[in-house]
């Protein structure tokens, strides 16, 4: 039997050993991505933006968005430093966290560019199971997700919504199987992180969700796709400003009652 503890003790001048982030530093909106160098991007969407920390894979900047206060954290690759980012988070008072993020397409209709809304993901990672059995289910916030959705509707930006896989090998000797399985079984996207922050985050009592930009189309060379990303042509770019400010919005829209 696995027991849950959710009876965490911080004052407000302890910092956290990963985050180097006290109770004081985080705000209750969390915006997190996987790269340190999208912090401060993601932070500049907001005004009086301002360097928090720095320590290994994460970066913290706050922001202001609509007269409203928001951490922006990097994760890391992976399931193991992302559970660690959303531990100490919470610890510091997160209460509704929304990862922006890439993935790749495991459908022919979803191209390069497209945003991806997980409303649940596949737990194929091992760091959740270290948690849970893996009969529970990785599955999104319906608030925020009804709110992402709200947003790009409003826009007018085309959107795919569904069950992404989250998995822990980047690269593996049997990729393409592994993507015509899942690919066969309507999962939409594949990426390193979305089931990891939506299991901790049913588990901690928290809410979560994740938008997802398309940088790998299905079939196509993810290394080409990856470098592309990283060069952020102007649909990448678009695309994901667009996921940015869904994800502002969403958490924008959460009242909290502590």
């Amino acid at each position: 039997m696995i027991t849950i503890n959710n009876n965490f003790k911080l004052g407000k001048e302890m910092k956290q050993p990963h985050i180097n982030c006290s109770k004081e530093d985080i705000h209750p909106r969390v915006i997190i991505c996987g790269d340190p160098a999208r912090v401060e991007r993601i932070a500049e969407f907001g005004t009086d933006y301002k360097f928090i920390s720095s320590n290994r894979e994460f970066t913290v900047y706050e922001t202001i968005y609509n007269n409203l206060p928001y951490t922006i954290c990097s994760t890391g690759i992976g399931g193991p430093s992302t559970a660690i980012a959303i531990e100490e988070l919470v610890r510091c008072g997160a209460q509704a966290i929304i990862r922006v993020g890439s993935a790749g397409s495991l459908q022919n209709n979803i191209n390069n560019g497209s945003l991806v809304i997980a409303e649940g993901a596949v737990r194929q990672e091992g760091t959740s199971k270290m948690y849970v059995e893996p009969q529970y289910p990785a599955i999104s916030d319906t608030d925020l997700i009804v709110n992402l959705k709200s947003f790009l509707n409003k826009v007018d930006i085309n959107y795919h919504s569904g069950i992404i896989f989250t998995h822990d090998s980047f690269y593996t000797d049997h990729e393409e199987e592994i993507c015509k399985k899942w690919s066969n079984l309507g999962i939409l996207a594949k990426e390193m992180e979305a089931a990891t922050l939506l299991t901790l985050a049913r588990l901690r009592k928290i809410k979560a969700a994740a938008i997802l930009t398309v940088v790998v189309e299905f079939s196509a060379n993810k290394e080409d796709g990856i470098n592309n990303y990283k060069d952020l042509n102007d649909k990448l770019l678009r695309s994901e400003h667009a996921a940015t400010e869904a994800a502002f919005y969403a958490l924008s829209q959460i009242n909290f009652t502590n």
